[in-house]
Parts: C-alpha cells; structure tokens; sequence
C-alpha cells in the first residue's frame, strides 16, 4: 500500500510540470547559441515555443487554482549552463547538439512518469491533461530529435 507521503498532490504536479518545461526552456536557450543554422536549430526554436506554451498554460492553471508555482532552483540551472558550455565547447554538431538534447528530454520524461505514478490518484481533469500533454510532447521530441543522430 502506498503511503501518503508518495502521493503528489495536483498542485505539486502543476510545479513539477511548470519547473519540468522551465528547465527545458532553460537548457534551451543555453544550447541555441552553440547551434549551426539548420534542420537542428529549427527543431530545437520550435521546441522551445512547445515549451513556453506549457509554461503558460500551467501559470495560467495555477492561477485559477490559487496555487503558486516557483521557479526552478538557480543553482541548478547554473550547473546546467556550464554542462552545456563544457559538452557543447569541443563538438557542437548537429549530432551531438541532438544527443545532448534527447538525454535532457528523456531526463525530462522519466521525471514526469514518475510524478504521472505518483499523481494517479489526483482529481483535478486539467492537471492531468496538462501532464499527459507534455509527457506526449517530449516523446515526441525524442522520436523528432533521433533523426539527427
């Protein structure tokens, strides 16, 4: 039996679906000045919109929740800014930009099925989709991504 303490409430998987898209977008736009002009970075722009789109959506969702959302931690998005500097300093090609972006992607999709596992029991139709919604698009992002490997 599952003890309550596992159990993500619809607001905890609301910050997790806005922190989730805010790291992508984040990570993003640490990447894109790395990248060539090309298929690549067509791909990843059309991506970050997908993903500001999320974040509005949940900002919007958790206004008319009345719940707050926070920002991801600053030291982890630090942290992300010079992994990307680092990887993307001796290689940035389209293939290895790509790969970076598809670890980042499945990072992303393993942490939202697990909140989608934690969360099953939350009622609120709206989180829900939101969550299926942007699981549904980062696999997308994967399969759209591989092309470049």
């Amino acid at each position: 039996m599952e003890s309550t303490e596992q159990k993500k409430s619809g607001e905890e998987v609301l910050a997790e679906i806005y922190r989730n898209a805010q790291l992508a977008l984040q990570s993003i736009s640490d990447i894109l000045p790395q990248v060539e002009d090309g298929a690549v970075k067509c791909e990843i722009m059309r991506e970050h919109e997908e993903y500001e789109r999320i974040c509005g959506k949940a900002a919007e969702l958790a206004k008319k929740l009345n719940s707050e959302i926070k920002e991801p931690n600053p030291v982890k998005k630090a942290m992300m800014w010079s992994a990307i500097k680092m990887n993307t300093a001796a290689d940035n090609s389209d293939q290895h930009i790509a790969e970076m972006m598809i670890r980042g992607t499945v990072t992303g999709i393993t942490a939202l099925k697990t909140t989608l596992t934690d969360s099953r029991h939350i009622t609120n139709d709206e989180v829900r989709a939101l969550l299926d919604e942007l699981i549904a698009m980062e696999e997308g992002f994967e399969e759209n991504l591989k092309k470049y490997l």
